[in-house]
Parts: C-alpha cells; structure tokens; sequence
C-alpha cells in the first residue's frame, strides 16, 4: 500500500490499532507542533475506524483552552510547549470525546520558536486512559522541522502503546 508515511511509522501505527482493537479501546488525539500527522498516519491504515475516534489540532493556545479545556492559568505559568500543557491536552481531548485513550503532543519543532530554557526540538507529549494514570515523557530531537515531527510522532506511538498494555 502507498503512503506519504515512512515504512516504520506505518508498521508502529497497524501495531498500535491492532492493539486497541483487541483490546476495544478508542483513541483520540490532541497535536500542536504535529499538526494532525497522528491522526493522518492512523487513519491512512485500513480499518482504522474500529479504532480511531477523531482528533483535535490545537495548534493555538486559544484552541487548546476551547477545543480540549486546557485552562489558562497552566498555558500562562508554564508555556504551551511543558509537562503540564501536554497532560492537559490528553485528558481535556479523552474527556471531550468520550474516548478511552488520548494522546497529545505539544512541542518546538522549529526552525525558530526555541529558546535557551526550550530550544527547538523540545516536545512533551503525554497519554491519558480512562482510570489510569496520565503517562508523561518530555523530549529532545534533533534535525529539522520535518525530522522533529516525525520522532516526536513515532514517540508518541511508542507512548500509547505502553499504556495499552
């Protein structure tokens, strides 16, 4: 099958649906520096549907507040791009949607937009399950934009499917 998406993202993304599917999860998204890339490589695999719910590009922080309830207080203490933020938008998108899990990336992707405390390449991205713990991981990628949103895409995939299990 052809796809825009490298040949172990698809592999990750059908692994990571056959996982739900056995499981009944559905799964949710909420992006920032991703842009829907999740949601896009997802539902670029057959059957995907059985599984994916829908997503949320919250790439503004006014989307953030209005489409998934990340509140204002913690966009203004901690910035967009942080733990808090990311945590936010995974439990904000699986409570609006109704979902069973949701994962959210919130990151720098570049080339500008970074600083000396978050410098481009800096992404945290997060996975809340209905009566489990929200799972957090914070990273550092390298490379350019295109290079940063596809390591912080195969990360997040990497995320759900630890708390699938």
């Amino acid at each position: 099958m052809n796809s825009i998406f490298p040949l172990q993202l698809q592999h990750a993304a059908q692994e990571l649906l056959d996982a739900c599917r056995r499981k009944k999860l559905h799964l949710v998204t909420a992006e920032s520096c991703t842009g829907g890339l999740i949601a896009a490589l997802l539902t670029d695999r057959p059957g995907s549907s059985a599984v994916f719910a829908h997503g949320f590009v919250t790439y503004a922080n006014a989307a953030k507040r209005e489409m998934i309830g990340v509140r204002k207080k913690t966009l203004e203490k901690f910035g967009a791009v942080s733990p808090e933020v990311a945590i936010e938008m995974a439990e904000g998108a699986r409570r609006e949607a109704d979902a069973d899990l949701a994962v959210s990336v919130t990151g720098i992707a570049g080339p500008d937009g970074g600083s000396r405390k978050k410098p481009v390449g800096t992404v945290h991205i997060a996975v809340a399950r209905k009566k489990r713990k929200t799972l957090h991981e914070g990273h550092h990628f390298t490379g350019d934009r295109t290079a940063v949103r596809l390591a912080s895409v195969e990360a997040a995939l990497r995320l759900v499917m630890k708390r699938i299990a």
